[in-house]
């Protein structure tokens, strides 16, 4: 529904498809694997505050709440604008791709693509209606049986996070990974070693390139060979 840093939109269709109805997403994030099979009995969790209100807000919100918010131009600025603080907390992912939000100044590409976003978001509204949104912690939730896809902080990277990944401890983390219940989809880049990672999918971006991988307690299409990708 929004840009958020670490977002799978490039590359979900390369996730295998959930085995169970429950979907659970301890790093929710943007959350575009249980956007791609939003009529799944969807649970998001994030330790990030402003993540919980976006998504919450989201799910409440009507088309006329979205069409009526400013589709700002170069140069302008949130604070231009009389928003309740939810507001601005969605606008400051708006008016920034891949960013961690409460940003208030647009990039030019944000600007250009502006109206198409919130179109897209008028779009999948009615997709969240019935989704759980929850503030709290991976380590928290019980242990019931459903698809885990499981984005957390990368070990390596990832330092833009509001959650950092200094903050996690990822032996606890895999061993937490191991034990759920059900169908278990770990999302990480190759140069992580706290689970026994395949190569998933090699990336091209502007600056570098990276190698997504993938962990599953099923087998996967990556256990024996690798894609590649340009973007």
């Amino acid at each position: 529904m929004f840009s958020y840093y670490g977002s799978k939109s490039k590359i979900v269709d390369y996730y295998p498809p959930p085995k169970h109805q429950r979907i659970i997403e301890p790093f929710a994030g943007s959350a575009r694997y249980s956007l791609k099979y939003w009529d799944r009995d969807i649970t998001l969790v994030d330790k990030y505050d402003v993540i919980v209100d976006v998504w919450n807000y989201l799910k409440n919100a009507s088309d006329n709440d979205i069409l009526r918010l400013p589709r700002l131009k170069t140069g302008q600025t949130i604070d231009e604008y009389n928003l309740s603080d939810i507001e601005r907390k969605f606008m400051g992912f708006m008016v920034q791709d891949g960013t961690t939000g409460m940003r208030r100044t647009p990039s030019y590409f944000a600007v250009k693509r502006m109206e198409k976003k919130f179109n897209y978001i008028i779009k999948n509204l009615h997709k969240i209606k019935h989704w759980k949104i929850r503030l709290g912690s991976y380590a928290e939730l019980e242990n019931i049986e459903a698809t885990w896809f499981i984005d957390a902080p990368y070990q390596f990277g990832g330092h833009e996070y509001k959650c950092s990944n200094k903050n996690i401890d990822f032996n606890a983390l895999s061993n937490w990974c191991k034990t759920r219940n059900g169908h278990v989809i770990v999302c990480e880049n190759t140069k992580a070693d706290w689970l026994p990672f395949n190569a998933m999918v090699e990336m091209h971006g502007t600056m570098f390139k990276t190698t997504e991988a993938i962990w599953s307690n099923y087998p996967t299409n990556y256990d024996a060979q690798q894609m590649t990708i340009q973007f």
